[in-house]
């Protein structure tokens, strides 16, 4: 029988994405539901999960380097994730971890756990918090609606790891993300591999959802969302034409005026070989468009320099792109192959080298654009929602700004009520690159 006075501990590492992120909350959320404690270290842990990552050559050796170090310290490893699909690779570096399992398995996780370490549950106390465990500060989670992706582009294995797009009905979406509301919440996160094409396998079926019914689709979906009185922060969208649609939602104010969209490239003969749309002439009409509807709109996008075959005409034309699109935000991979990425195959290979050079060129012209963008903002006065709050300083985040992938509002006069979670107006006072600067604006005497 297992002693209630000394719940099982484990210690937990997660790495990769945000969807892995919300496996990570997931697992975590029903071990404290069967009454397993958690570890801050190795040294006091009964056993250590590694969620791990599998995307591009520096995650597998994150992921690796992550697995040894706890079998090094601990001993008794439950490896899961994106790495755990491929193949044997962590069985053949790691030949006595306890298990490992694919991405979003939740249950086989649990399995291994039971086996190992048996739970000790008391029904009488409640273990769980509303919403759930999570790994993000309280103001703000990351809300999945969707598995797995049915784009086969030529330089990605999510497919083979995280299978083809299986969408959550809306019912099921509308309940958690009320649950996390109640618990706190201020942020809905909205993430999948694919976020735009959710609901296509359910053939955007309607689920009631209290007394009306709501279509699981991400227009409806966003709409629903937006009615919570939350900000709402739509991430990974592929450009499908029905994405125009969105953006009547944000000119009214339901979803965050944010549009987090992998454009990649711009060469048309570089989009062919990645198997993406290959019609940026097409792209930047509709960026167009979409500021003529919403003109707070912050893009944010990810490209790839050094893809195969790129020459320096197709990457002079991703540098026009760039001011032409006035990308607010971006970030950029130097290609590197993927084991079982069928870009693998593709001749023309750039040498490590010019890649380097791309990229730094890349950035630097990125920078340029983004600075000027953040200069257009001072003297405004923009909502922040506060993340962080020093002595003499408070850290928060505008409309346009997702957590850890862009940049930041740096307070230094603020009230001493201020709190995190709080969403404040901030007059904006200066800028740099990345970041903005200002004060909290005060209230008028007598309201």
């Amino acid at each position: 029988m297992s002693d209630l006075s000394r719940p099982g501990k484990i210690g937990f590492v997660s790495l990769g994405c945000a969807k892995a992120t919300v496996d990570s909350e997931r697992i975590l959320t029903e071990l404290r539901i069967q009454g397993y404690g958690m570890s801050a270290g190795y040294e006091d842990a009964d056993l250590v999960i590694v969620n791990t990552c599998g995307f591009i050559d520096a995650a597998v050796e994150e992921s690796l380097e992550a697995i040894g170090e706890a079998l090094n310290e601990n001993g008794k490893v439950v490896v899961t994730g994106c790495l755990g699909a491929k193949g044997d690779v962590v069985k053949q570096n790691f030949p006595n971890v306890l298990a490992v399992t694919g991405p979003q398995a939740t249950e086989e996780v649990m399995q291994v756990v039971h086996a190992h370490l048996p739970p000790s549950h008391d029904p009488y106390i409640d273990l769980v918090p509303p919403g759930g465990l999570k790994l993000t500060p309280r103001h703000y989670a990351y809300l999945k609606i969707s598995e797995g992706c049915n784009h086969r582009c030529s330089f990605c294995i999510i497919p083979s790891m995280r299978g083809d797009l299986v969408s959550r009905g809306s019912s099921e979406v509308l309940a958690e993300a009320e649950a996390l509301v109640s618990a706190g919440v201020k942020e809905l996160l909205v993430v999948s591999q694919d976020t735009s094409a959710y609901g296509a396998d359910l053939r955007y079926r309607s689920e009631f959802h209290g007394a009306a019914p709501v279509r699981s689709h991400i227009q409806d979906l966003s709409k629903a969302l937006g009615a919570l009185g939350v900000w709402v922060r739509l991430h990974y969208v592929y450009p499908y034409p029905h994405v125009d649609n969105l953006l009547h939602l944000m000119a009214e104010g339901l979803v965050l005026p944010y549009l987090d969209i992998p454009f990649q490239h711009a060469s048309r003969t570089v989009l062919k070989a990645m198997k993406r749309p290959a019609h940026s002439e097409k792209v930047l009409e509709r960026i167009h468009s979409w500021r003529q509807i919403c003109p707070d709109l912050t893009i944010r996008s990810t490209f790839i320099v050094g893809f195969p075959g790129e020459t320096d005409q197709d990457f002079e034309r991703l540098l026009e792109f760039i001011h032409l699109a006035q990308i607010d935000r971006a970030g950029c991979f130097k290609y590197s192959d993927v084991e079982g990425a069928r870009a693998n195959e593709l001749g023309g290979q750039v040498p490590e080298e010019i890649k380097q050079e791309r990229y730094d060129r890349f950035m630097r012209t990125q920078l340029d654009v983004s600075s000027n963008r953040l200069l257009q903002k001072v003297g405004d006065t923009m909502d922040v929602i506060i993340d962080q709050i020093n002595e003499d300083l408070a850290i928060g985040r505008t409309r346009g700004d997702a957590p850890e992938v862009d940049g930041i509002v740096e307070i230094d006069r603020f009230n001493e009520d201020l709190a995190a979670g709080d969403i404040v107006p901030v007059h904006i006072n200066a800028s740099s690159e990345y970041d903005l600067y200002g004060e909290q604006v005060q209230p008028m005497a007598g309201t």
